[in-house]
């Protein structure tokens, strides 16, 4: 159902084997969020009646059940963004212990020093002894 930039969408009952889009095995409602509240019609008598034959509606279905039976919720949350956690403080009195990927042991020789180039003799300002 919906076209080019009007979607709309029909809830089915499908096989998991099946391919996404293909066949289904009945069409239980629809839903237009173009609406303003968005339309959400499913027939809960057959839904009822494939959940007691033991289908499981997806996640989104769920959502649309919860939006249908309470009104005032018309989207649906979107999905949390992962947010980075910050490095934990060391606690007082706690040695911190090094990281294999971070910093070197204290006791470590560093892998390779960077050494400051040589100037030549007319630059430096000092004169070659």
């Amino acid at each position: 159902m919906g076209s080019k930039k009007n979607p709309i969408w029909r809830v089915v009952v499908a096989d998991g084997r099946s391919p996404r889009d293909g066949r289904s095995i009945e069409t239980i409602g629809h839903y237009n969020p173009q609406t303003q509240p968005s339309t959400i019609v499913i027939d809960h008598e057959r839904l009822d009646h494939w959940i007691a034959l033991g289908a499981q509606p997806t996640n989104t279905v769920k959502k649309l059940m919860r939006a249908k039976d309470n009104p005032q919720v018309v989207e649906p949350e979107p999905a949390p963004v992962p947010q980075a956690t910050p490095p934990r403080e060391p606690e007082p009195g706690v040695a911190a212990e090094p990281e294999a990927a971070g910093e070197p042991e204290p006791d470590a020789e560093p892998e390779a020093a960077v050494e400051p180039e040589a100037a030549p003799e007319g630059e430096s300002g000092e004169k070659p002894a």
